[in-house]
């Protein structure tokens, strides 16, 4: 996967972060927003960067997997992102 260049990085994070303060974003879709906003493919993001194994980082953007509190932290870390609870409006 190709790195993207300064301003597209810049697009893609403001998006990111974007839909998340909207709720927009699934957790998976957030967690895999952000690899891709690194240019990475999944196994070196998951193994380098955050230190956490290929099939825990696929079911994370898959929405199959069940991540213990600690996982979630590595996963936000990069992107200076917290774990923690946030009050929805009421529809």
């Amino acid at each position: 996967m190709k790195r993207p260049d300064i301003e597209n990085i810049k697009k893609m994070r403001k998006e990111l972060f974007e839909g998340i303060n909207n709720g927009e974003l699934t957790l998976g879709q957030a967690a895999r927003k952000m690899r891709k906003t690194l240019g990475m493919n999944r196994r070196i993001y998951a193994e380098r960067i955050l230190k956490i194994s290929h099939d825990a980082l696929q079911d994370i953007e898959t929405g199959k997997g069940n991540p213990t509190l600690k996982t979630l932290q590595k996963v936000g870390k990069p992107f200076g992102l917290e774990v923690g609870f946030v009050r929805r409006e009421k529809e």
